[in-house]
């Protein structure tokens, strides 16, 4: 696997690491070493700051992938890492400085996700988020199987609610070349707000699939892994 780029992946909210495995089944097959990091879900900048740590770890090129929160996270982690050559954006958030995840969300209509959560108090005060079992299928999944996306229910790990409003910082698009490639029936973060985000951050390719849902890495691993191949082509 030598001489090609390292695939670090980072899973969202309301996922696990798991959830890359048909991407990461790809990826490795065309001869890429990949990393799915398992993203804490607890705080935007404690979550980056955890992914940093791996990724100043890795010798060599990293193509890195956030699906979901998990591109807020690998955004605000790949500042100033060197190694990181192209970032890859999953239906997920590039927020700009200041902009939190939750406000991105509602910055276009379309959204159904705050009709379907669960919040559960914790000891600290903060709030543990899940979307509802019952909605899980629909609203996360709804073009998978409804076996498989009640599986991916009850496995669902929280986003606590401070990551869910904490104000991103510098993000790393600014100065690292990216690629986007997101549903045409996102639920949970409106087709408008994907548009906006990867114009905004000067995407080198924007793809669309259709008829897809959130669960793109699991449900649309062809796409998602010709995306990441095309971002780790150009930097070959």
């Amino acid at each position: 696997m030598s001489g090609k780029p390292t695939v670090v992946l980072v899973h969202g909210a309301f996922a696990e690491s798991s959830a890359w495995n048909p991407v990461t089944e790809r990826l490795r097959t065309a001869g890429h070493r990949v990393i799915a990091f398992a993203n804490p879900l607890r705080s935007l900048s404690g979550d980056a700051g955890a992914l940093r740590s791996l990724l100043t770890s890795i010798e060599g090129p990293i193509v890195l992938v956030g699906h979901s929160y998990g591109g807020a996270v690998a955004s605000n982690a790949a500042v100033d890492v060197p190694g990181v050559r192209a970032l890859v954006f999953v239906a997920a958030f590039a927020p700009e400085p200041g902009e939190s995840i939750g406000a991105l969300t509602g910055r276009f209509p379309g959204s159904s996700l705050p009709e379907v959560l669960d919040f559960v108090p914790q000891a600290d005060g903060s709030m543990d988020i899940y979307i509802r079992q019952d909605a899980f299928h629909q609203q996360f999944a709804a073009d998978l199987p409804a076996e498989e996306a009640a599986l991916n229910a009850a496995a669902q790990r929280p986003l606590r609610d401070t990551a869910l409003n904490e104000p991103s910082g510098e993000p790393a698009w600014r100065t690292v070349p990216s690629w986007f490639v997101f549903p045409e029936l996102d639920r949970n973060i409106p087709l408008a707000a994907h548009r906006f985000m990867a114009e905004r951050a000067g995407a080198k390719e924007t793809t669309v699939v259709p008829g897809a849902s959130h669960a793109l890495p699991t449900s649309s691993p062809e796409a998602v892994t010709a995306t990441i191949l095309n971002a780790a082509d150009s930097i070959a």
